[in-house]
């Protein structure tokens, strides 16, 4: 007979009983070149939403939203769970979420700057930051995976 301690001895089972042990974080991926810039936009992202909560309030809920819109992407590449959505085009909204964080950085960080306040210029610096960061993370998604299915398109 089987005791408990059987049980924990053995490996994890193959098949649909695997998927159910939990996520695990890819490591590889967070020492990565995404996997910092994802961590640095989000670091940005929340400190920004301290500067706007302590200067001018109405501005904070863009931050908010872009912290988590980028909390979760980290969440799905980090644990290699955006592979069970085959159907989305990830790299697309990867770059769609830089650009329009581009937009809305550049936008509230011009608006915020014009009270003079000091947390309000500290976000606007780091605003300012923030959407290099987002440009250069767009500009690297283009480059690897966009530009390479356009020049394959084209080559078939």
């Amino acid at each position: 007979m089987f005791s408990a301690w059987d049980c924990r001895e053995r490996p994890p089972e193959e098949g649909a009983a695997a998927g159910l042990q939990g996520f695990g974080v890819d490591k590889n991926f967070l020492s990565s070149l995404k996997g910092i810039l994802l961590e640095t936009e989000l670091a940005l992202t929340f400190i920004i939403f301290i500067c706007f909560t302590a200067s001018i309030s109405a501005y904070m809920a863009a931050a908010l939203l872009e912290f988590f819109i980028t909390l979760a992407f980290l969440f799905l590449y980090a644990t290699q769970y955006y592979q069970r959505f085959d159907r989305l085009n990830w790299p697309c909204l990867d770059f769609l979420r830089c650009v329009s964080a581009i937009i809305i950085f550049l936008v509230v960080s011009f608006a915020a700057v014009t009270s003079r306040e000091g947390a309000a210029i500290a976000a606007f610096v780091f605003g300012i930051i923030l959407v290099s960061v987002f440009a250069y993370d767009a500009f690297k998604i283009y480059r690897t995976e966009l530009m390479s299915r356009t020049t394959e398109g084209d080559q078939q």
